[in-house]
């Protein structure tokens, strides 16, 4: 007898794999058409918050916090603690609290309007001041929306979890109009894997959301920057500090790590967030610059090294600490949101720090460029996916072409001490345990001995 399949039971498989195809590829499309809508929707719901809040047209804060008076920026904060903690103390109240995209992809399930609730206060709090980046609240929203859709449409497990991390990668592409990035973030940060049938869904959502949320035509620079050429003194400067940046930048993200683990959720919040936030606000009496995202920082580390040069490190210096330290208590105060661009605010800085010491000596390196290649470092570091760093600053600025080698370098070195420095880390932690296992039950024996003796 035959042992090949019949034409009717080869006929039902076929027609069982169209049919869940077809459903997997209407889920892409409707996932990209809404994260381009939820993109589009956070982004001018922070432009008009902005536009009450700090009297802007549009988008960036550096002119308006150079203008607005000590008091406003204060005030300003200590009201925004004080919405982020009602908003945040009443969703915990009313029911389970916030779904990482993380815990999103790998499979629990995020309340639709509750992710929405979440997200729309992260933007609200971040356009009144809060030091933290916009992207983590469309991610959500992204995420959130394209597993409903999933189960809407019955998906698979896998295609569901492909599906759920397209869609947060999306939502940071629609916000800021790069794709790219929101590719890699997909790609690189929540799935680990570039097969074929991940990276033609994060491909296909994310140009459907940028599609969706601005257009065809590519969005105005986020930060300018002056042309960056490439030199043998910028080579050597990539070799040689691009392990220093890569391992401030795994301090960075453990910092964030642990400020995120002690956040409080409980009605403690009602003072907890506000006082913090006022202390951020105190602190942009003297450093206006580090209210935020991060842009202010980024451009006027930019700025100053293009066009002040060396006379301006203490001022670098100070936009390195005061924009990390008011990160850090922003988070710890119990605020959710985005370090990606905090992050490259913080490698800019760096990078301009170190890029002005090594001209001295070293001349010849472009300044800027070293700005451009610290900001990719850090951030590709800190959030421990080097890809979706570089992206995230070349789609930013619109540059990185013409200092691409040295860019390669630094973000090489970054990622290996990175890496050495968490798996020393994890290493460590490991011996401690075992450590403690080993003394414990000695500890319990030696008691009586030293009695009877």
């Amino acid at each position: 007898m035959s042992s090949d399949p019949s034409p009717l039971h080869t006929t039902s498989h076929t027609t069982a794999g169209s049919s869940e195809l077809r459903r997997f590829a209407a889920a892409v499309v409707l996932a990209g058409i809404t994260a381009g809508v939820t993109g589009w929707a956070c982004a001018h719901l922070l432009h008009t918050v902005e536009h009450f809040v700090w009297s802007i047209s549009e988008g960036h804060l550096v002119t308006a916090l150079e203008t607005v008076p000590w008091w406003r920026r204060l005030l300003t904060l200590a009201a925004a603690g004080v919405i982020g903690a009602g908003s945040w103390v009443l969703l915990h109240r009313t029911g389970p609290g916030p779904v990482s995209t993380e815990q999103a992809v790998a499979g629990r399930r995020m309340p639709v309007l509750r992710t929405i609730w979440h997200a729309a206060t992260q933007i609200v709090i971040i356009a009144m001041g809060a030091s933290l980046g916009r992207e983590v609240a469309p991610r959500e929203a992204g995420a959130a929306l394209s597993g409903w859709i999933s189960d809407r449409f019955g998906l698979n497990e896998e295609d569901r979890r492909i599906l759920v991390a397209c869609g947060a990668g999306a939502g940071l592409a629609a916000v800021y109009g790069i794709p790219l990035s929101g590719i890699f973030f997909a790609l690189e940060a929540l799935l680990a894997t570039f097969s074929k049938r991940s990276l033609v869904s994060a491909l296909a959502v994310s140009g459907i959301a940028v599609f969706v949320s601005t257009g065809w035509a590519r969005p105005e620079v986020y930060y300018r920057m002056p042309e960056l050429v490439s030199s043998p003194a910028l080579v050597a400067w990539a070799v040689l500090c691009g392990p220093a940046i890569g391992l401030a930048g795994a301090l960075f993200g453990e910092a964030v790590t642990r400020a995120e683990q002690k956040r409080p959720t409980t009605t403690r919040l009602l003072w907890v967030m506000p006082l913090g936030f006022a202390v951020v606000g105190a602190v942009s009496i003297w450093v206006p610059w580090v209210l935020g995202n991060g842009h202010p920082v980024t451009q006027t580390v930019t700025n100053q090294v293009a066009e002040v040069g060396p006379q301006a490190l203490g001022l670098i210096v100070l936009l390195l600490l005061a924009k990390a330290v008011t990160t850090l208590i922003t988070v710890r105060a119990g605020a959710w949101g985005g370090t990606l661009n905090p992050g490259i605010a913080l490698g800019a800085a760096l990078g301009g720090m170190t890029g002005l010491v090594w001209s001295l000596i070293w001349p010849g390196s472009n300044l800027v460029a070293c700005v451009f290649i610290g900001a990719a470092a850090f951030l590709g570091a800190s959030i421990k996916a080097p890809l979706t760093g570089f992206a995230l600053v070349l789609e930013l600025t619109h540059s990185g072409a013409t200092v691409l080698v040295p860019t390669a370098l630094a973000i090489a070195g970054a990622t290996a001490a990175a890496s050495w420095w968490r798996n020393r880390a994890k290493e460590h932690d490991e011996n401690n345990d075992e450590e403690e296992e080993e003394t414990g039950p000695v500890a319990l024996t030696t008691g009586p001995v030293e009695k009877a003796n």
